[in-house]
């Protein structure tokens, strides 16, 4: 559904639906992506960090790690760049969070199933009612 927003880079009002900025920012964008692509297809610069590439086309290092997360900027293709993880803010190529984040969450799942399972075996010991038979 389309409606009326804010950019929120550029506070201009846009039409919303295909993109979360306005045209104008979004042009921006675009103009920037083609810049860093223009840098790193050079064979020369393939192996440039994110602020070597920075420094080389004056985009921001915050855009520059957002095309990598995007996957318009592949870290195959460019060993030496990445973004940071969700959870810990560690340098990672690929995902939402590095494996050291999804390890400790898996085990953090883990032991809540555990604990989950405990208590309702609790509940049924304390659920339970003993009669005693007196021998008279």
């Amino acid at each position: 559904m389309r409606g009326l927003a804010n950019c929120p880079r550029c506070s201009a009002l846009f039409l919303t639906g295909t993109s979360a900025v306005c045209n104008q920012c979004r042009n921006k964008e675009e103009q920037n992506y083609q810049k860093v692509y223009a840098f790193m297809r050079k064979k020369q610069n393939r192996m440039a960090s994110v602020e070597e590439i920075e420094v080389a086309t004056e985009v921001s290092e915050k855009q520059i790690r957002e095309f990598v997360k995007q996957k318009r900027l592949h870290p195959a293709q460019f060993p030496n760049i990445s973004y940071p993880c969700e959870k810990c803010e560690r340098p990672i190529q690929d995902g939402r969070i590095c494996e050291r984040c999804k390890l400790e969450i898996t085990k953090g799942l883990k032991r809540h199933e555990s604990n989950k399972e405990l208590n309702s075996k609790k509940k049924v010991k304390e659920d339970r009612t003993y009669y005693s038979v007196e021998n008279k």
